[in-house]
C-alpha cells in the first residue's frame, strides 16, 4: 500500500472524530505520554489510517516492535490459529508451544536457555536479578555487594530499579529512593568502563545502540573491547537488544556488527511482532541455570499465544529476508539523510545503522516535537526525543518508494525540497 495520504491539518479540526477521541482520552487517562494528535483506527504494512480516514506513513514502527509491519499476514494467522486453541495456562502447567519456543529462540541466539517474560522492562529486571544471583552463587561476590556497570544516556525501561540508574532526570524525578548497586560510565568509553570494574562487578549492561538517546552508535571496536574486558574480569556482558535486535540494524542482533556474542541477550518488542507483548532473557545454562523453581516467575510469561506469535517471528528471521531489507533500505535511508547535512543547514547530524536513524536538527528550524507535528500534517509519523532530535525507524517491510516519499516530505518540512 503506498501513495500520498489525504489531509494536511497539523491539529485536529474541531468536531472531528480525531478531536473527539483525543478529548475523551485526555479526560480519563493519566498524562504519562504526550502523543502526537493522531488517532489510529487501522493499519497495514507501513501505513496507518486515522478515525477521520486520513492515511499516514509510519516511520516509527512502535519503537521497533513493528519490524514486520502492521497486520503482518503470517503473524496474524499464527495469532488467530492459537486463539482458537488455548491462550493462557500460567507457568503452573506446560503447554504444547512452550518447548518449541524456547528451543527455537535459543537456537536463533546460539544459546542454551530462555527465560520468557512479557515486556522489555521485565526482561531487564530479570537480567538484573540473574546477574546478581549468578554473582553470589557462581562468582562468589559477598552477599549484598554486587555491582552492575551501566552507561550514561541509557534507556532500559521505566521500573523503579531501572530508572534508578537512568541519567535522564525526567525519568528519575520524584521516584526515589533509588535502588543501589549500579555504576554509571560514559557510553562508548571503554577506558572508563574498565576503570569501573571491580571484584564485586557482576555484569555490564549496555544497549549496542542507544535508541531513546537518539540512535547513538558507539565507536568502532567498543563492543569488542567490552566483551574482552568482561571476559577477563569474569563479568557478564548483558546486551539489551530490545530495540536494536531482530533485524532492525541489518543483522539479527546489533552485536553481530562487531562479531560479539554477549552472555545474555535481552529481547522484546519485535519478538511479539506488534501483536502481543513478548520478551525474553536468553543465555547459556551456566548463567540462567542459577534459577530454581519459585525464585522468579510471571503468570503471562511464555504463554501459548505469545509463543505461537514469537515462533512465527523466529521463522521469519531465519529466512534472512528482513535483515537483508534493513541493510538495503538502510543504505538508501542513510544516503538520503547524509544529503541533508550541509554547512549552516537545518540538519546538524545523522546517526544510525540499518533501517534506524537519529536526526539532530538545528533548534532554529524547530524542536523535534514541532518537526514531528509538521511531518504529521504531511502524512508522515516520526517521534522526537531530547529536544531537537527525531528518530526514524520504519517497518522493515516498507517499500523503497514509500521510504523515498517520506524522506521527501522531511526535506519539504525542512525547506530543502
Amino acid at each position: 500500500m503506498s501513495g500520498t495520504p489525504s489531509g494536511t491539518h497539523s491539529s485536529p479540526a474541531p468536531g472531528s472524530a480525531t478531536a473527539e477521541a483525543i478529548d475523551a482520552a485526555e479526560a480519563h487517562s493519566a498524562h504519562n505520554y504526550h502523543p502526537l494528535p493522531v488517532v489510529v483506527a487501522s493499519a497495514e504494512g507501513a501505513w496507518m489510517t486515522d478515525v477521520d480516514g486520513k492515511r499516514y506513513l509510519d516511520l516509527l514502527a512502535g519503537y521497533s516492535a513493528l519490524n514486520f509491519g502492521h497486520a503482518n499476514p503470517r503473524l496474524i494467522a499464527a495469532a488467530k490459529a492459537q486463539l482458537d486453541r488455548v491462550t493462557l495456562t500460567s507457568r503452573a502447567f506446560f503447554h504444547d508451544r512452550f518447548a518449541a519456543f524456547c528451543e527455537e529462540l535459543a537456537a536463533l541466539c546460539g544459546k542454551d536457555m530462555v527465560l520468557p517474560m512479557n515486556t522489555g522492562a521485565e526482561a531487564v529486571e530479570t537480567a538484573v536479578k540473574t546477574a546478581r544471583k549468578w554473582g553470589y552463587r557462581v562468582k562468589g561476590v559477598p552477599d549484598g555487594a554486587a555491582r552492575i556497570v551501566v552507561a550514561s544516556g541509557n534507556f532500559h525501561g521505566r521500573t523503579t530499579t531501572i530508572v534508578s540508574f537512568s541519567t535522564d532526570e525526567e525519568a528519575r524525578a520524584d521516584y526515589g529512593p533509588c535502588t543501589p548497586g549500579f555504576d554509571v560510565v560514559p557510553y562508548g568509553d571503554a577506558d572508563a568502563l574498565e576503570a569501573a570494574l571491580t571484584d564485586d562487578t557482576v555484569a555490564v549492561l549496555l544497549e549496542p545502540i542507544q535508541g531513546e538517546a537518539g540512535v547513538l552508535v558507539p565507536p568502532a571496536g567498543y563492543l569488542r573491547r567490552v566483551r574482552e574486558l568482561t571476559a577477563e574480569r569474569n563479568v557478564l556482558f548483558v546486551a539489551d537488544e530490545i530495540q536494536s535486535g531482530l533485524g532492525r540494524t541489518g543483522r539479527t542482533f546489533a552485536c553481530e556488527h562487531e562479531g560479539v556474542v554477549p552472555d545474555l541477550y535481552l529481547l522484546g518488542k519485535a519478538l511479539g511482532g506488534g501483536v502481543v507483548p513478548v520478551s525474553a532473557v536468553v543465555g547459556d545454562s551456566d548463567v540462567l541455570g542459577v534459577f530454581r523453581p519459585g525464585e522468579h516467575g510471571s503468570t503471562f510469561g511464555g504463554n501459548p499465544l505469545a509463543c505461537a506469535v514469537a515462533l512465527e517471528v523466529i521463522a521469519m528471521l531465519r529466512t534472512g529476508e528482513y535483515q537483508a531489507r534493513a541493510t538495503e533500505l538502510g543504505t538508501r535511508l542513510h544516503n538520503a539523510l547524509a544529503d541533508l547535512v550541509k554547512a549552516d543547514g537545518p540538519v546538524r547530524a545523522v546517526r544510525g545503522r540499518g533501517l534506524w536513524a537519529g536526526v539532530d536538527l538545528d533548534p532554529a528550524v524547530g524542536t523535534g516535537r514541532e518537526i514531528s507535528e509538521r511531518l504529521m500534517s504531511r502524512g508522515v509519523l516520526v517521534k522526537d526525543t531530547h529536544g531537537s532530535t527525531i528518530r526514524i525507524a520504519p517497518p522493515l517491510v516498507i517499500s523503497a518508494e514509500d521510504l523515498d516519499w517520506g524522506l521527501g516530505e522531511l526535506r519539504g518540512v525542512l525547506g530543502m525540497a
